[in-house]
């Protein structure tokens, strides 16, 4: 079997907390006097109930994690060892999502907190050869009209260069608020050139999908998994070219599905989907990219050629160049061409 680290890839699913290495987290809350709960500092992946109990103690761990994430050098940190991390997993392009709310308190507002992350994204960019994008996403948990104000500062750094604004996403507990509310915000990220990557079709299925679709107009749905219970609505997303960024490993952590066996990746595939496999929140879930490969070759033996078919997907779904995206293939050819 071919090394999966060498496997030329796509990561469009990483959440900027969660992204943290497990030894930076404790680290910095050393140095800054925090104590993390217990469940934070072991090495086992965190498992919750897909409920809503669940989620708040998912969210308990996560605002845990965030906490530690009060000053400039921590974001920059966050942002380095991310694309560090992606390039020793034979990633080319990161697209990594922030709500910039939650680290504007400790750098003198949203605006310079997007600013640090942008800037750090353009020097790991040129330092480990891993394209950069970020994702601005709002939270559902918010109200819309704060979904607005990143929209129009999404807008204002919009680019396709490394170190840009690529996406408006929509993240946090899908079950929560009113999807119709947030179109306003994602009609605006859309006039500025910013394609909607909204979470949707986790906690939620079929229904809650047509919805996003319908309010959102996504390019790319955050999981999507639950479409594998609607032939007919995945036959749709397939037709709209709406890809999916599916993160197996979360997808049991949560509770979604008992086992990795049971994601739907094959019958996505079958499909026809656009497939990017993602991580999520490494921090929590202890499973990185390339974990994601490994549970699609062991847990629903995909063959080599299969892996780079997904590898393929994520890069034709990123938001990278046509040139970029073109060389990135063509590098996957060559990890198929090769023998293991």
């Amino acid at each position: 079997m071919r090394d999966l680290t060498t496997l030329p890839k796509a990561h469009l699913h990483l959440h900027f907390t969660g992204s943290l290495r497990h030894e930076s987290l404790r680290n910095i809350a050393d140095e800054i006097g925090v104590r993390l709960p217990d469940s934070l500092t072991d090495t086992d992946a965190l498992h919750f109930p897909a409920d809503q109990r669940g989620w708040f103690r998912f969210q308990r761990h996560y605002d845990a994690a965030r906490a530690v994430v009060r000053s400039e050098r921590t974001m920059r940190r966050i942002v380095r060892q991310a694309a560090e991390d992606d390039a020793a997993e034979g990633s080319r392009r990161l697209e990594i999502q922030v709500d910039p709310t939650s680290y504007a308190p400790f750098v003198g507002g949203i605006t310079p907190a997007l600013e640090i992350i942008l800037d750090e994204a353009r020097e790991a960019s040129e330092a480990t050869g891993v394209e950069v994008g970020v994702i601005v996403a709002a939270s559902r948990i918010r109200h819309p009209l704060d979904a607005r104000t990143l929209a129009r500062l999404a807008a204002q750094y919009a680019s396709d260069a490394p170190g840009g604004v690529v996406a408006f996403g929509l993240s946090n507990d899908e079950r929560a608020g009113d999807t119709s509310e947030f179109a306003s915000a994602f009609r605006l990220a859309r006039h500025a050139g910013l394609p909607g990557v909204p979470h949707g079709g986790e906690l939620l299925g079929p229904d809650h999908i047509r919805q996003v679709i319908a309010h959102l107009k996504p390019r790319r749905l955050g999981h999507g998994v639950r479409a594998g219970e609607d032939p007919e609505l995945l036959d749709r997303l397939v037709a709209d070219g709406i890809a999916l960024e599916v993160c197996p490993a979360s997808n049991v952590s949560l509770g979604v599905y008992n086992g990795p066996s049971q994601v739907p990746l094959r019958q996505l595939m079958a499909a026809g989907a656009d497939i990017a496999l993602g991580a999520d929140d490494p921090l929590l879930f202890r499973s990185r990219l390339v974990d994601q490969y490994e549970i699609a070759r062991r847990d629903h033996k995909l063959s080599d050629a299969e892996l780079a078919d997904l590898a393929r997907s994520s890069i034709r779904a990123s938001l990278a160049s046509d040139a970029a995206k073109k060389t990135w293939l063509a590098e996957v050819d060559d990890w198929i061409s090769l023998d293991p």
